[in-house]
């Protein structure tokens, strides 16, 4: 057959007829019946730790997703990891290990989560501060990792505990579209469910304790976790002011000098000024030196 050229069948009587493509009415049946056949998985596994893969399975019949992290967020402690799929093994330490461990501070998901974001379904873009793509971690924990957005969905449990489903998209250069985004919008109220489901039968627990040696080796228990908390609070308590530690932890937070004097109640000039003078008595002279060197006070 030439290039171009339209394939045939034959009718029942013999005539030859163009070839039928898959209308579009087909290929909703088609995700459909996915998804349908994906939700029954998911539901007959709820009480084991397979239900999270079951889940993802789900969710991907629908929107193409790259790779997932699912976490455990109690108000206080440091997230515990249950799940993770798709994230490629060289940037499964910086992703996985060192968020556990610390980078969570920063992350504006957890930051809302710790202040009563309420559940749902939240694209990055609404939850983020107004500088935060052009913040050193967000280059650090996204885009040096192979990322360039991310969505959650945000379940409560109950007794201060959430439950956070991130599905992340960057590794190919595609982005969500506001269809997938509406898609999986649309599949919360079944996602949240099903998560409370998981949670009372027993299979939140048992991917817990799958996940115990991991755990203790990537994510801070309460003491440490604690530790780094006042590490970050107390981050150039030797030489800045009070109000300089607050602006230099909105900038860390992809806060701009706007976000920041709204946070504030005091003006963008005033911020700046403090901006600059912090940025003296630290000796750099970049968001990027001021985030290292945060990294290394949290390290030291």
């Amino acid at each position: 057959m030439r290039v171009g050229d339209r394939p045939w069948q034959r009718s029942a009587g013999g005539t030859r007829l163009p070839a039928m493509t898959p209308s579009p009415a087909t290929s909703t049946t088609t995700t459909l019946h996915a998804w349908h056949a994906g939700l029954a998985q998911a539901m007959a596994s709820v009480a084991e730790p397979t239900f999270c893969s079951a889940l993802v399975a789900a969710l991907r019949s629908l929107v193409p997703i790259e790779s997932v992290l699912l976490g455990l967020e109690c108000k206080g402690l440091a997230p515990r990891p249950l799940y993770q799929c798709g994230i490629p093994t060289e940037y499964r330490e910086a992703l996985i290990e060192r968020y556990y461990a610390r980078g969570y501070l920063l992350d504006p998901f957890c930051l809302a989560m710790d202040n009563g974001l309420a559940e749902g379904f939240y694209h990055l873009s609404e939850i983020a501060p107004d500088d935060f793509f052009n913040s050193e971690y967000y280059r650090t924990n996204y885009l040096r990792c192979g990322s360039v957005e991310d969505a959650h969905f945000i379940v409560d449990l109950g007794g201060q505990r959430k439950v956070s489903l991130c599905v992340y998209q960057g590794s190919s250069g595609a982005r969500f579209s506001e269809a997938d985004l509406s898609l999986l919008r649309t599949a919360f109220p079944l996602v949240r469910e099903l998560m409370r489901q998981f949670d009372e039968r027993g299979g939140l627990v048992r991917s817990l304790d799958g996940h115990r040696a991991a755990a203790s080796r990537s994510a801070a228990p309460p003491g440490l976790n604690q530790q780094i908390r006042d590490a970050f609070m107390n981050f150039g308590s030797d030489r800045l002011t009070e109000r300089e530690r607050e602006i230099a932890h909105l900038l860390l937070r992809g806060h701009s000098a706007k976000s920041s004097a709204r946070v504030l109640d005091i003006s963008p000039e005033t911020v700046r000024m403090h901006r600059k003078n912090l940025y003296t008595k630290l000796e750099i002279g970049s968001q990027a030196e001021l985030f290292a060197l945060f990294i290394d006070w949290l390290t030291a």
